[in-house]
């Protein structure tokens, strides 16, 4: 795999801490700009809307450019934005710049999912996925803990200037090592992963796709089960189990650390047994979630199974990503963008499912069972799938790309 992927994934990784810090320097955010803090949190809605909505649209949009001209563009547009975020003491100005911020990570994360599929060999595609996806779980170990002492040490401004510091080193990979065409030849060549490049026209008709609209499906089911209790997992933590809140941070990174772990599971078995590996994490996923609603009460279970299920989550949903981007080779691009859309429409879904079910008599454990739900619906949608077509996923091997009509019951 050369080398510039991993340096793409810690493009990625500082993008993940851009979206998820804010969650600990909203209260200093509102205090310094003078706005409640209902006004600040909408700075954290502002960055998923751009990215539900951009990564299509900007996936769309760079289809003309060379790669390396593309990832350039969207990563030194998000690093400017941040300086523009640390530096200003407007509030409309520090809610445009997390927009413009969503669009550019939006983009970066299309175009470096299909330039990080293309330039490695045809069959390891979940590999090179995994090592991007690992930039996110690792902002969630590493990045947001880092990003809230910052706030709380030299302010939040200091979390702005971080990400743009990290996402330097990024900048310099790309124009050093990024081949200019990124694997896509702009006259229409043939890509490294064989693969010719089919324009904007073609990469729409490629995401006509059966098999590609359920895997976006599922993708977002799982997601929306994933951060459903994800987002609520701190008083599920301190009211149910009776942990301590000091221990809060703790959880989190431990979520954080089976989420690193499962997308690592996900890269070494998403190419060669993903069949395996989805019909076996799906179930289990579902049950963990039924079983960590039913035992929240034990601090023990909530320990083992908040890191099971972070593992469980990655391993299924960075699968379910590489499985999109197999079944649309034809549209390595747009096929990345409405993956990161489908993600991040299950992002916003499963936190507003979980906090409108706070108010049943479940609880604190309701968003659990919600994230428990959307496996069911998960399961159901690729039994039905399965049942009307026998080639709902492509497995790697046998000259890379080539299709398996293989049955499965679940996802």
């Amino acid at each position: 795999m050369p080398f510039f992927v991993p340096l793409l994934g810690l493009a990625v990784f500082a993008q993940g801490t851009s979206e998820f810090m804010l969650s600990g320097l909203l209260p200093d955010i509102a205090a310094d700009l003078r706005v409640p803090l209902s006004a600040a949190g909408s700075l954290t809605s502002a960055f998923a809307v751009g990215m539900s909505v951009g990564a299509p649209l900007m996936a769309l949009l760079s289809l003309r450019w060379p790669r390396r001209r593309a990832l350039l563009t969207f990563l030194i547009s998000f690093l400017l934005v941040h300086v523009v975020g640390a530096l200003t003491t407007s509030y409309p100005v520090l809610l445009a710049t997390r927009v413009v911020a969503a669009l550019a990570n939006a983009g970066f994360l299309a175009v470096a999912l299909a330039t990080a599929t293309a330039v490695v060999a045809p069959d390891a595609k979940a590999r090179a996925t995994s090592v991007l996806l690992g930039g996110t779980t690792m902002a969630c170990v590493a990045g947001v803990p880092a990003g809230a002492y910052l706030g709380e040490v030299w302010g939040w401004r200091a979390a702005f200037w971080a990400v743009a510091a990290v996402s330097l080193p990024a900048v310099a990979a790309i124009v050093w090592a990024v081949p200019a065409d990124g694997g896509r030849g702009p006259g229409g060549g043939a890509g490294a992963d064989g693969v010719p490049p089919a324009g904007a026209r073609g990469e729409l008709r490629a995401l006509r796709s059966r098999r590609l609209l359920v895997i976006l499906l599922l993708g977002a089911l799982v997601n929306g089960a994933t951060f459903c209790t994800f987002t609520y997992l701190a008083p599920l933590v301190t009211e149910v189990a009776g942990i301590g809140a000091g221990w809060v941070p703790v959880m989190l990174a431990l979520f954080g650390l089976g989420s690193f772990v499962g997308v690592g599971v996900g890269g070494r078995l998403g190419d060669a047994r993903p069949v395996p590996l989805l019909a076996v994490g799906g179930p289990a996923l579902l049950v963990g979630w039924a079983v960590l609603a039913w035992a929240a009460g034990s601090p023990a279970a909530v320990v083992v199974l908040v890191f099971v299920q972070g593992a469980l989550s990655f391993a299924v949903g960075s699968t379910l990503v590489s499985q999109a981007l197999y079944a649309a080779a034809g549209a390595p691009t747009l096929a990345g963008g409405c993956a990161t859309a489908a993600l991040n429409v299950g992002a916003a879904l499963g936190p507003w499912l979980g906090g409108a079910a706070l108010s049943t008599h479940l609880g604190y454990r309701a968003p659990v069972w919600v994230s428990a739900s959307l496996l069911v619906t998960a399961l159901l949608a690729a039994a039905v799938a399965a049942a009307r077509s026998r080639a709902p996923w492509r497995r790697a091997g046998d000259g890379g790309d080539a299709e398996r009509t293989e049955q499965t019951a679940g996802a």
